[in-house]
């Protein structure tokens, strides 16, 4: 338990100066009132800190593993378990609290400064190598939130040690400051990461600076403020350590954009031809050169592959455009334009409606010369319109009228949190409202092969909004996946795309056998039975 401190005696002032020791008054340069107000700000910005820390390793570690549910699941549930045992841990450096809180918080800024930096580099570098070392960044992610949690929930007991030395009051009085400046310095740091750190400076130099702030502070503290509970050669190690901490944060800050490039080829080849981050996702393209086919990656995932990217947008469209009438085609997501291409070879077809919520990849698909080439060049054609939404949102606004010969939902996989809601059964009740009555809908739902009960229950969830539906697949060479795992395109296991063809029930309505471009039907024996579906608030796309 940790220990209480025992009430001052009432009307007894506390002096400036004292010895050092558990309990006993410091010696002051300034004030009391004065130093402690000096340590609740400390308070203040290194609780910012631990929480910036905190949320970068969530972020991270869902950009580079992927699932950001069960990514935060884990950071947060370590964090505070170590937090718990770092609190027990640090009634030891009671009689030493200055020396132990500076050399906490100096370790903490080394080791939180630096943990982006390190997952971004293991996930680089060893992601491919096969064995324990494709789950090298999850071991590391749990690694680095047990010793930021640890050495987070080392501060507060040093801290009320520290500001009882300042001043004496009741246990009740000091725990209730020291809170308060701790909740809302997280505050400030949880406002700060998205709307400041990560859109101006991004993850590892956003990290970098933190550390830097909290070395700074933590140093300046027992520095300026305890340096009397020091011994020299405490100071002198203290203040040599916090030089080397900032020193290692201010040279990696200095060559993080050439280590970023050089993680991006160990990731994406060498032939990085574009390398952006707009407001929704990062975007890679690569490839285009000496013969090497274009790439498109989405935060870390190989979404277009110019090898065989044909086979899967062929199958997406096709079989949706030939089965009915198709003048007018909703496409949502799609931003690369490569779906509207294929939609864009009937002669028919009078008006085709692109949903994508990332504008960067639309503005890309326009631009770039390789990209449009790709799509030949959709968004020239006068039929094309763009709305750079989020398809959810646009479906609830649309009216119910405008209704559509075909939708094709041409989407990030289910596995991927940010899309679930995508794949809801809310979400395909909206998309049957504006399907026509002898409309077709076609969804993109993952691989059939490696993520079976997944794909089944995307299909579940589609029949679960009335339409009758027809699942079918296309194999793929090794290279191309459309899976949640980031590090998944360096697999050469065979894959396949899968997706559900469907129509309103009726007679006449029935999806056709024949579904052409070397596409499978897939038939009740292959179905999984049972699958409930997934909604808003119970997604079940987890295997």
């Amino acid at each position: 338990m940790i220990e209480p401190h025992a009430p001052a005696p009432p009307g007894a002032p506390p002096p400036w100066r004292g010895h050092g020791g558990p309990g006993a008054q410091a010696w002051l340069p300034v004030r009391p009132g004065i130093g402690r107000f000096l340590v609740l700000a400390g308070v203040f910005v290194c609780a910012a800190c631990g929480l910036v820390y905190e949320l970068e390793l969530v972020a991270l570690a869902s950009y580079l593993i992927g699932d950001s549910v069960t990514q935060a699941s884990v950071v947060l549930s370590v964090m505070v378990f170590a937090m718990g045992i770092g609190s027990l841990a640090a009634k030891r450096l009671r009689p030493r609290a200055a020396l132990g809180f500076g050399a906490i918080e100096a370790a903490l800024a080394l080791v939180g400064g630096c943990s982006a930096l390190a997952l971004y580099a293991a996930f680089a570098w060893t992601g491919d190598w096969g064995g324990m070392w494709a789950s090298g960044s999850r071991y590391l992610l749990v690694a680095f939130s047990l010793a930021i949690g640890l050495l987070i929930g080392a501060e507060v007991p040093l801290l009320m040690e520290l500001i009882q030395r300042i001043r004496r009051q009741d246990a009740v009085g000091a725990v209730a400051d020291l809170f308060a400046a701790d909740y809302v310095g997280a505050l400030v740091g949880g406002l700060a990461f998205p709307f400041l750190l990560l859109p101006w400076l991004g993850q590892l130099t956003g990290a970098l600076l933190t550390g830097t702030v909290n070395a700074l502070v933590g140093g300046a503290l027992v520095l300026g403020l305890f340096r009397h509970d020091l011994t020299r050669r405490a100071r002198r190690l203290l203040l040599v350590t916090n030089l080397a901490v900032l020193g290692l944060l201010a040279t990696a800050a200095v060559h993080v954009d050439d280590f970023e490039r050089a993680a991006r080829r160990a990731v994406y080849g060498q032939d990085v031809r574009v390398a952006l981050r707009t407001g929704v996702q990062e975007v890679v393209l690569t490839g285009d050169r000496d013969g090497r086919p274009l790439s498109l990656f989405l935060d870390g995932r190989l979404r277009i592959s110019g090898r065989d990217e044909h086979r899967y947008h062929r199958a997406l469209v096709q079989p949706a455009m030939n089965a009915g009438p198709h003048a007018r085609v909703l496409v949502l997501g799609g931003g690369d334009g490569l779906a509207a291409r294929e939609v864009l070879r009937h002669d028919a077809v009078r008006e085709v409606d692109i949903v994508d919520i990332d504008p960067g990849v639309v503005r890309l698909a326009r631009t770039d010369p390789a990209l449009s080439s790709l799509n030949g060049h959709a968004y020239a054609d006068d039929r094309v319109r763009v709305f750079t939404e989020d398809p959810f949102a646009w479906l609830r606004g649309v009216r119910p009228t405008d209704t559509y010969d075909v939708v094709i939902s041409d989407l990030p996989d289910p596995g991927i949190t940010a899309s679930t809601k995508l794949y809801s059964q809310e979400f395909y009740g909206l998309a049957r409202q504006v399907l026509a009555p002898d409309g077709r809908m076609v969804v993109h739902a993952g691989p059939v092969s490696s993520r079976r009960q997944v794909f089944w229950t995307v299909d579940a969830t589609v029949r679960a909004t009335g339409l009758r539906t027809m699942p079918y697949r296309v194999t793929a060479a090794p290279g191309f996946v459309t899976g949640p795992d980031r590090a998944a395109h360096t697999s050469q296991a065979p894959h396949d795309w899968g997706f559900v063809l469907a129509t309103r029930p009726g007679p006449g309505r029935r999806p056709p056998p024949d579904l052409g471009t070397g596409a499978t039907p897939l038939d009740a024996a292959d179905r999984v039975r049972g699958l409930p579906p997934s909604t808003l608030v119970h997604p079940r796309y987890t295997g």
